[in-house]
């Protein structure tokens, strides 16, 4: 007979207002930017974030008398001249609608007018940026090749992913417990937590089931203007952080503002086993702007037997 496990096997903290380290960042990326001929073009956006380094690039030395950031002081470190590199800084994450001027001279003359910025949704900051004059030359058309072949393994991952996800067994009844399907799944609930922040109520259940446990997250998006995003979840044994995989369900992609969706979380009992002992996993949601949302740490003995 099946007896309720005591609530203690399930511990979270909510840390909302959390900053994020340095691996909780966005993904840095090197990306090409080939400049058109036409006489009027607009600044182009640089996307950085806060203490990450972002350079920009050029086919050409720079000249340092005549490359200057508007407004920097307090946001940003010194910027850098070195030759054919332009290094900025940010001391801080940008708000949303910050933009701060960059303009670049070449030692032949040429201006070059850039926006810095927070990245958009869904995008990297930029760790190298570079800057191609000439389109047609030798460096340009081979960086635009290691762009479009890293963005083609990237894909070939997505796909690899998607595949083997399809037909998974974990997927499939986080699937059912994303849908709302809980009395189709194995899972018993054992300790809910609801939370009220400024920006978001978090609804979160921690399931114990047979060789399995799962958590679900129901969260309300109270944010007027930006959807809210998982950019991460991760599973980590406690102590020793090493990963253990978790399947992932969501009825969103992103929750729109001021509507509602869930995440399922479904872990396998041998994720709870570091060398042949039992342990506990901690499972860490970070959201889109790098914030660690949550963390849930998890009993091995929420995956009975």
């Amino acid at each position: 007979m099946w007896r309720p496990l005591p609530h203690w096997l399930v511990v979270l903290f909510l840390l909302v207002a959390f900053t994020a380290s340095a691996r909780e960042r966005e993904s840095a990326a090197v990306r090409t930017l080939l400049i058109s001929d036409h006489p009027a073009q607009e600044a182009h956006r640089v996307s950085v974030s806060g203490q990450v380094a972002t350079v920009l690039r050029f086919d050409q030395a720079c000249d340092a008398a005549r490359t200057r950031l508007l407004g920097w002081e307090g946001r940003f470190e010194p910027p850098a001249v070195m030759g054919k590199l332009v290094v900025v800084v940010p001391l801080r994450d940008l708000a949303e609608d910050e933009r701060v001027p960059l303009l670049v001279t070449l030692a032949d003359g040429t201006e070059f007018p850039f926006l810095l910025g927070p990245p958009r949704e869904g995008q990297r900051v930029d760790q190298q940026v570079n800057v191609f004059k000439d389109r047609k030359s030798y460096n340009a058309v081979l960086s635009s090749l290691y762009d479009a072949l890293g963005r083609e393994r990237i894909l070939v991952k997505e796909n690899e992913r998607f595949r083997k996800e399809e037909t998974s067994p974990d997927h499939a009844l986080a699937a059912l417990l994303a849908s709302g399907a809980v009395t189709q799944t194995p899972f018993r609930p054992i300790r809910t937590w609801l939370f009220k922040e400024d920006d978001a109520d978090i609804h979160i259940v921690a399931y114990s089931g047979r060789l399995k446990a799962a958590v679900l997250v129901t969260l309300r998006n109270h944010d007027p203007k930006r959807p809210w995003r998982l950019k991460e979840a991760r599973l980590m044994t406690t102590p020793g952080g090493e990963t253990r995989t978790v399947a992932i369900r969501a009825t969103h992609s992103s929750i729109p503002p001021r509507e509602e969706g869930r995440l399922a979380f479904i872990v396998d009992k041998e994720a709870f086993v570091d060398a042949g002992k039992p342990t506990q996993l901690a499972l860490e949601l970070v959201r889109h702007d790098g914030l660690r949302q949550a963390l849930v740490v998890l009993d091995p003995r929420l995956a009975r037997e």
